[in-house]
């Protein structure tokens, strides 16, 4: 077994500035320079970054067992605890099967009804000029809210999404190798992280707090997880340090990546208006003048095309990373214990080989038989293998039927194209991305 090729830097931490700073560039150019599988080091720390489908498969999915999440997220847990994003083995697979039933297609279905309406009561005014990623983020927020927790934050959704943002922004600090030691200096970072978390664990704890009381059930996730018995394994439930853990994994992950390929799909349409006029003519078609209902979602396949593109060309969850917890073979690579292995949504998602013209937006590229002409995993927005993410049919679902519903209503139009990606613990339109609304004709004419 043999090593990779890569960049050499007698400067030992060379690549890790740049990684925090502006990591996609920096991959994208190894791809370029070196091929499907490279390697480099920061500090002693190695890191293989394998951009194939096949070697991509093998590194979620067919060796799963030998790579755990990579360090940047395990040190994440100060914020996740030991949530379905953090924990691993037998904590994880416990975990999941408690919350796996939340996400059955029923209920995902009844959820619907939430997003649709949340999306429908939007009070825009004509002409005026948004962020259209604050305004994606707030609506999500209520989403998420609502379906998974059964509560009303929309009076505290400005406050609670400053937090959530403010987290997201030291987010590249978890990647310093002294990032244990920097959360434990009184620095003004530091100290505004630690009271963005506070404020969380305090709307989050009041929320299981008052639910316990009651003894309710609402149907909803946390009614599910309050009720939930690990039948398979232990016998037992959650605790209320577990179930904050969960909640805080699924308030942040469940409308910060949805928010983003909303704001993103927005951006895009407005600069493609034969895709965006395509859509309009389905919407017109499927709908007429009425809200969408939770079944018309099948029913939008080139509007649900218009999300997958979009999530092609700016991935919400930008890259994967895993390390290695034993000595592993991947495609003719060696990839030895302790070593971190990054995949790149944001990489392989813009590969000419399976995306001709990768810088056009073509919703087409997402038929049945165009998908069917790539490997599967030249696109995997949602991760795969065991670790896929568990709430992907609600994001799609969400991300469909909200875009349907605005776009009935209301015509988005840039202000200004100077928009840069961000990337960060998701991938961000960075200072946000400012559009001017305007009623489109249809709701002029109902």
């Amino acid at each position: 077994m043999s090593t990779p090729p890569g960049p050499r830097s007698r400067i030992p931490f060379r690549y890790l500035r740049t990684l925090q700073r502006d990591p996609i560039p920096f991959f994208t150019k190894l791809a370029s320079d070196y091929g499907d599988a490279s390697q480099f080091h920061v500090g002693p720390q190695q890191i293989f970054f394998f951009n194939h489908p096949d070697l991509i498969r093998e590194l979620l999915v067919t060796q799963h067992r030998s790579f755990h999440k990579s360090r940047v997220l395990q040190r994440s847990k100060v914020i996740f605890g030991e949530g379905l994003l953090t924990s691993e083995e037998e904590v994880h697979r416990r975990q999941r099967r408690l919350v796996q039933p939340a996400f059955h297609r029923e209920r995902i279905a009844r959820y619907a009804e939430v997003m649709i309406e949340r999306a429908a009561r939007l009070a825009w005014r004509d002409g005026e000029v948004l962020d259209v990623h604050h305004e994606m983020m707030r609506l999500t927020l209520s989403v998420v809210a609502k379906t998974l927790f059964d509560a009303e934050v929309d009076q505290e959704a400005d406050e609670i999404g400053a937090a959530l943002t403010s987290l997201v922004d030291l987010f590249p600090t978890l990647m310093n190798p002294i990032a244990n030691l920097l959360r434990k200096l009184p620095l003004p970072q530091t100290m505004r992280f630690r009271r963005s978390l506070e404020r969380l664990d305090k709307t989050v704890y009041a929320i299981i707090d008052k639910r316990r009381k009651s003894g309710e059930d609402r149907g909803d996730l946390l009614s599910m997880l309050l009720m939930a018995v690990d039948e398979e394994g232990d016998g037992g439930g959650m605790t209320d340090q577990q179930l904050r853990d969960e909640a805080m994994t699924l308030f942040l992950a469940g409308h910060e990546t949805t928010a983003n390929a909303l704001a993103w799909t927005w951006y895009l349409l407005s600069l493609n208006p034969e895709a965006a006029n395509a859509m309009h003519r389905e919407l017109a078609t499927v709908l007429g003048n009425r809200l969408p209902t939770p079944a018309d979602y099948a029913r939008l396949p080139y509007t649900e095309m218009v999300v997958a593109e979009s999530m092609r060309m700016f991935p919400p969850a930008w890259a994967v990373s895993r390390l290695a917890i034993e000595d592993a073979t991947i495609g003719e690579w060696l990839v030895p214990r302790g070593a971190v292995v990054v995949a790149a949504q944001a990489v392989t998602h813009r590969d000419a080989r399976w995306f001709p013209d990768p810088s056009r937006f073509d919703p087409l590229r997402f038929t049945p038989e165009a998908k069917a002409s790539r490997p599967k995993l030249s696109y995997f927005p949602f991760g795969a293998g065991p670790r896929i993410c568990i709430g992907e049919g609600f994001a799609w679902m969400e991300a469909v039927l909200i875009v349907a519903t605005i776009a009935q209503r209301w015509k988005l139009d840039l202000v200004s194209r100077d928009v840069t990606p961000q990337a960060s613990i998701t991938l961000r339109p960075k200072g946000g991305i400012r559009m001017r609304v305007g009623r489109n004709y249809a709701a002029q004419n109902s």
